[in-house]
Order: C-alpha cells, then structure tokens, then sequence
C-alpha cells in the first residue's frame, strides 16, 4: 500500500515510517517540521536505503492536501494520522491553538479522504481519554474525558471519526489509545528529541544522566503504590510502531468500521523503578528530590491490552531495560538531540 503518514518526521511518526518500509510499503510523509527537525527524513533514508517522498506543510492546509491526494501518478492507499500538537502544559497556555491545530488537522484529513476514495485511517489517540479517574487496567469501553486541552483534543478527535464512520460506513478506522510511548531506534539514529527541558519522564531522566539536568523532581513519594511514587504503563516506541502496521492490516481485511485498541505492555513501572532501571543502563547514578505532588497527577495507570493481542496478534515484546538501554544510546549518541 502506499501509506500517507501525517507528522512522519516526529518521534513515534518517524519509527512508524521504518517499519512500514521493512514491511514493503510506499510511504509519503507530510510533516511541517514545527516539532521536528529535516535531518530526521536524511536519517530515515539512511537506515531504509531509499528515497523518501517528503511534503513539507501543515495538514491543516486544505488545497496542499487536495493536491496530494489528487496526483493519480501516486495515489493514497490509507492513512496514519499523528500530526499534532503535543505538549500537555503547553496546550493549558494556549487551548485555542490546539483546538484550532490538532481538530483542524483532523477535519482537514478526513474530508480530503472521503473526497478521492480512502477508506483506511489509524489515527494516533491516548490513554489521557481516559481521564483522572478511570480504574486500572483500564479497558477500552470506558467512558472517555480529560484534565486538559491536549487531552480533550484526542477525546473529540475520536468523537468525530466515530460520527464521520457513521455517516460513511465504507470508512475503516482505527483508534489506537497508547500510553506511554519510551525508547529508541536501536540503531540511535532516530529517538526522542524533546525541545527545551522535557516534560515526559524517561527523555529527562536521559538528560540528568547526561549531566545536562542537576536532578529529577520525583513528584510524590506516598501513593499507594510499590514505592509511593507514581506508576505508569511504558512502552517501547518500536513496539507501538508495530502495533500501527498491526492495525492498518486489520482494518484493511476487516469490515468493522471503527476499532478501538489499547497499545500499552499491561503492567505498571514506579518513578523510582525506572529511575533504578536507568542506572543500570547508564551506569550512571540518577540524582533526585522528592516534592510534592502535581495536581491532577494519578497514582497508577495501565492498560488492558488484551483486545489488542486478541484480534490484532500484538503484544508489547520489550522490557523496561530495553527502553533504558535504547534511549541512552541514543542520548549518548545525540547529546543534544537531531542537529537543526
């Protein structure tokens, strides 16, 4: 097939992309390099060993897309749709930005779809639809809300693919609601290049064993949990890559409109476990600080993925070390993330 990947230069777009290339698709990437950098696409083409087509604008931009879709020399087969803003605190500051971005994008997407005949769409969700308040593992038929406005942007992206697959049934579309996506190519070529300080975990705690960040703020040390700290459900970005491919090949022989599946490993890994698990991969000690707890923060969160393994055969197959492992080759090779 030849696959359109929305935001093919990013972290988790950017491993996608590789694998649909070892797997024999065609692949063109549309991508305006807001959260991500050129030399991504250079090192793509390095480690596949072939040229890729590369559309530099914003998906929200109705006439590009049109003549994208429209080129009968090349046409669109399906769709992975990860072009987003990202950045939970950021989208506090700025909700109509992400409103306007992430929903736009959307909009914009499914229209120039049904327009020229695609009927395939993974699209990139998050467990943050399931709230603050879901139980543990959390399943797929919860109910769905947020805490913030990037959140509720993956909640009425979703509700809108649900009411476009009604009134389209011959669209196929996959919600895949991943957790916490860690890691790196092992190759260190391609990884997590967060700009400015990071706000997720594991590309921090990457930094402090650098020696780049003094220490970690470990926010909370008396949950109920193994340690007190928080817990969450972490993930390979090689094995969520795979869980894409999965996805589109289950929606492209299967007749059910709308799936959704959970991409998470199903067991929860503390603050100060991964903590642990990075020194060992680094060889490093990791300094840090116990502080107070951050509204809105949840002891635990973890998957059900086992509708995932029932119908799409899927199953997270790296551990923890593994994603410690990865990453700090990764770190180590680019200290300071893909050069502009």
């Amino acid at each position: 097939m030849r696959v359109l990947v929305t935001g093919g230069a990013g972290y988790i777009g950017s491993h996608t992309v590789l694998q649909l290339l070892a797997a024999g698709h065609q692949v063109v990437i549309v991508d305006d390099f807001s959260n991500a950098k050129p030399t991504v696409v250079n090192r793509l083409e390095t480690l596949a060993s072939q040229p890729l087509t590369v559309h530099a604008f914003d998906v929200a931009d109705r006439d590009r897309l049109d003549a994208l879709f429209a080129d009968p020399a090349a046409p669109i087969d399906a769709v992975i749709h990860f072009a987003a803003f990202k950045a939970v605190g950021e989208s506090v500051a700025k909700p109509l930005d992400y409103y306007r971005n992430n929903l736009g994008a959307t909009l914009a997407l499914a229209e120039a779809m049904l327009r020229y005949d695609v009927r395939h769409l993974v699209f990139s969700s998050s467990a943050t639809v399931y709230g603050e308040s879901a139980p543990v593992p959390m399943t797929e038929d919860l109910p769905t809300s947020a805490t913030n406005p990037y959140g509720w942007t993956k909640v009425m992206n979703e509700q809108i693919l649900r009411d476009a697959v009604v009134a389209h049934p011959l669209l196929r579309v996959a919600l895949l609601r991943y957790f916490n996506p860690v890691g790196a190519h092992p190759s260190g070529q391609i990884g997590e290049d967060p700009a400015g300080i990071p706000n997720n975990l594991m590309p921090y705690l990457a930094q402090v064993a650098l020696g780049r960040i003094p220490k970690l703020s470990v926010f909370g040390d008396d949950y109920d949990t193994v340690d007190g700290s928080g817990v969450r459900d972490y993930l390979h970005v090689e094995d969520l890559a795979a869980g894409h491919l999965a996805a589109l090949e289950w929606i492209s022989t299967h007749d059910r409109p709308l799936s959704v599946w959970n991409l998470g490993s199903g067991q929860g890994t503390s603050v100060l476990e991964l903590v642990r698990a990075f020194e060992r991969a680094s060889g490093r000690e990791i300094p840090y600080e116990i502080v107070a707890r951050r509204p809105g923060d949840i002891a635990t969160s973890y998957a059900d993925p086992s509708l995932a393994e029932r119908e799409l055969g899927w199953r997270t197959t790296r551990t923890v070390d593994d994603m410690c492992v990865d990453t700090w080759r990764w770190q180590q090779a680019n200290p300071h993330g893909y050069p502009s």
